[in-house]
């Protein structure tokens, strides 16, 4: 199940825009990945959200009236992506930046948005005090 960290500068979205990525990002990244819409799928598939102070491109921080530029980082298991995936992922988080957007057509540029899928290797995710693996995660998500 995903763990969704989205970058962006701080002050760069109003609470619609942001509630509008946030309520999509990890429905969008669930489907791509293959999760089943299931409670327990849900309960553990999460986004956080990183404003940062400044955003700095080429050594220069961008002025606060540019438009925003944006880092999403997917945190999957090990094992659980193959390229069809990936790039399934990579298409849908950008949709749902460009759908939010005034300009979408300024994503289809790589200056916009960059998306980074992270593979979390076997024994290195945990919860409850423990490891989880990825056999685990997909019994809890399947049978809650």
């Amino acid at each position: 199940m995903p763990f969704v960290e989205l970058f962006v500068r701080k002050g760069s979205l109003d609470q619609a825009r942001r509630e509008e990525i946030g309520g999509r990002l990890v429905s969008e990244v669930m489907v791509a990945e293959g999760a089943p819409d299931t409670e327990a799928a849900r309960a553990i598939s999460w986004l956080v959200v990183n404003e940062v102070d400044a955003w700095f491109v080429g050594g220069k921080q961008l002025p606060a009236d540019e438009k925003p530029k944006y880092v999403v980082r997917v945190g999957v298991p090990a094992g659980s992506m193959d390229d069809e995936k990936r790039r399934d992922i990579v298409q849908r988080v950008t949709k749902v930046l460009a759908d939010s957007d005034d300009d979408p057509g300024r994503f289809a540029e790589a200056t916009s948005a960059w998306v980074h899928i992270n593979e979390v290797p076997e024994g290195n995710w945990g919860a409850r005090g423990e490891i989880v693996r990825f056999e685990d995660i997909v019994e809890y998500v399947v049978t809650g």
